[in-house]
């Protein structure tokens, strides 16, 4: 039986929900006035809003909803908003005005930007090719989506969307995505001589090149970040928890049972690091035949067990196609190939799924509320209170 949790470690997650329109987490702006814990792993988390009706409340709440699930021990997360005092709000937004004066944002990923890492317990699995694909079909949704290919040592993603361009820098050394196919990439393949070359790096060093990735690049306003993660639980992993804790994930598998039980360990450690896991991917499922007969060539049913073990929905079942290879070695992945086949419309309505269990934040939320409080923050020293708070 898991142990129950400690407001230390439900303070930890909250880390991860970020008020997009502040810039920083609920913990830090101080929107967290209590937590408690009952002895059936039920978790009541309060959260003080600086303006109750707020069209960012949703997600705000589901997202707390997520992070402080993923804790081993927690049985149900019950969310009470309220809304802050004046004097609350004179507080929270005098935090937010420091860190936008010291810059204190982590990464150039914008806070209104939903980061999907996609994860697998080992390789082989099509972890890349679902990344892309992916990526690809929220574009076609009308979203603004990146793809960040973090798999340092084998990076594959530029092959898979037929790119050999290369990332420059501008004079402020902030480098510039590559646009593929309607998304902006990234991926250390368009930095290196070819494809060919071998990147003998440490750990540390591929730490730094994600914090790079990260902290130097101009993603710009993103629906969307896709992060292809490699296989495993290895520096990259943690690194990512640590710079971007607003991240969720999805667990690619195969149905056999082996590769589901290797996949538990790189969702275990998500959580470990307060990463909410969204969802599962089963990728491979079946092979159908020219007579229309299905061969599950191996095996089935992983990825409904692997969703189930972990308490979350299987958001995709992805059909084993030659059209996801041959689309992927030829730059043409099978969404934008082969639109109307089977593969590429299972990858759609995964794609659907996932924005569905992660919705965009759109432009339709307080955010000119919170910046006319912030221009007001800004006036002369002694200016009264009210005349930052009473925005109607």
């Amino acid at each position: 039986m898991a142990r129950m949790p400690t407001n230390d470690q439900i303070l930890e997650a909250l880390r991860g929900v970020v008020d997009p329109e502040l810039g920083g987490d609920v913990v830090e702006l101080g929107m967290i006035p209590d937590v408690s814990v009952t002895e059936d792993g039920t978790v009541t988390v309060g959260i003080a809003l600086t303006i109750a009706e707020c069209p960012m409340r949703s997600q705000i709440e589901q997202d707390t909803q997520r992070k402080v699930g993923a804790i081993p021990g927690v049985r149900e997360v019950r969310v009470e908003t309220r809304a802050m005092t004046k004097q609350q709000r004179a507080e929270v937004m005098s935090t937010a005005r420091l860190k936008a004066r010291e810059n204190a944002e982590p990464t150039l990923v914008n806070a209104l930007t939903r980061v999907i890492a996609v994860g697998s317990g080992k390789g082989g699995v099509g972890k890349s090719s679902a990344s892309v694909n992916l990526a690809l079909a929220m574009a076609d949704l009308d979203l603004k989506v990146g793809l960040l290919d973090a798999d340092i040592w084998g990076f594959s993603i530029p092959r898979m969307l037929g790119t050999e361009q290369r990332l420059e820098a501008g004079e402020d050394r902030i480098i510039v995505p590559v646009e593929a196919q309607g998304i902006k990439l990234v991926s250390t393949g368009l930095i290196v001589e070819s494809e060919e070359t071998a990147l003998m790096w440490r750990g540390l060093m591929l730490s730094k090149a994600l914090e790079q990735f990260l902290k130097q690049v101009s993603w710009g306003d993103l629906d969307y970040l896709v992060i292809d993660m490699p296989p495993g639980t290895g520096d990259i992993q943690m690194a990512l928890s640590r710079l971007l804790p607003q991240a969720e994930m999805v667990v690619v598998t195969t149905p056999q049972k082996a590769a589901q039980k290797v996949a538990v360990r790189v969702a275990d450690m998500a959580r470990r690091s307060y990463m909410p896991v969204i969802g599962v991917l089963e990728n491979m499922s079946g092979f159908e035949c020219a007579h229309g007969d299905v061969h599950h060539l191996f095996g089935r049913g992983g990825g409904d067990e692997l969703a189930e073990s972990l308490g979350v929905p299987l958001v995709g079942t992805i059909p084993l196609d030659e059209h996801i290879v041959s689309g992927g070695d030829r730059g043409m992945p099978v969404v934008r190939a082969n639109p109307d086949g089977k593969s590429a419309r299972a990858f759609a309505a995964a794609a659907r799924r996932i924005t569905e269990l992660v919705p965009a934040a759109r432009d339709e939320t307080c955010t000119a509320r919170v910046a006319r409080l912030l221009e007001a923050l800004d006036a002369p020293a002694g200016a009264h209170p009210k005349s930052v708070v009473n925005l109607g």
